[in-house]
């Protein structure tokens, strides 16, 4: 009788760890995802900032070469950072857009630095503007995936696995990025280049 009361409980008690492992395990994959969304937030944030610096700067200052590398090297380290977010399985197709997104703004800063570090290079200037627009392109697909749209353009292969099922990032939480993103002066952004 004892063991079977023992065994009874036993069962209970394997049952009750099951559905608590269950819910706790729930939890962390909503964690996840709003980790995310708050990483991608400051993200944007800081890419909307460092653009509004950039638009700010003035060509005619002594020091206007100087304060425009400084800020793209700012904007470089962002996107590294953004790079190394985790992604939810919810936005795994993310993965290759981020690190690619962080590569060429990394190519950009650095050919960038080529183009205005002593005389300048007008070679090295149009080659980090074509970085700095694909950088920015990858971003723009990244945001529109966020927010459940679907990215167009030359180039863009699209593979869904379930299309109704994904979450989004609401579109306020980016729009001053996305716009900041096409709207630098100082650096042009992209708003046709493709994703191959």
């Amino acid at each position: 009788m004892l063991k079977k009361t023992f065994q009874k409980y036993l069962s209970l008690f394997t049952v009750l760890c099951l559905v608590l492992l269950t819910i706790s395990g729930c939890g962390t994959k909503n964690d996840d995802l709003e980790t995310y969304k708050t990483n991608m937030n400051s993200f944007f944030d800081a890419v909307a900032s460092y653009n509004d610096a950039i638009n700010e700067i003035d060509p005619n200052s002594a020091t206007a070469t100087q304060d425009l590398l400084s800020d793209l090297d700012g904007m470089n380290a962002e996107f590294q950072k953004m790079a190394a977010y985790e992604i939810p399985d919810e936005f795994s197709s993310l993965s290759n857009l981020s690190t690619d997104a962080a590569s060429y703004m990394s190519q950009a800063v650095a050919t960038y630095h080529q183009a205005y570090d002593g005389a300048y290079n007008k070679d090295s200037a149009d080659l980090a503007a074509q970085y700095y627009e694909r950088a920015n392109s990858r971003v723009q697909y990244m945001i529109s995936i966020l927010h459940g749209e679907t990215p167009s353009g030359e180039g863009i292969t699209i593979t869904t696995e379930d299309t109704y099922n994904f979450a989004t990032i609401p579109a306020e939480d980016s729009s001053a990025a996305a716009s900041a993103v096409n709207t630098a002066s100082a650096v042009p952004a992209s708003s046709a280049a493709t994703a191959n």
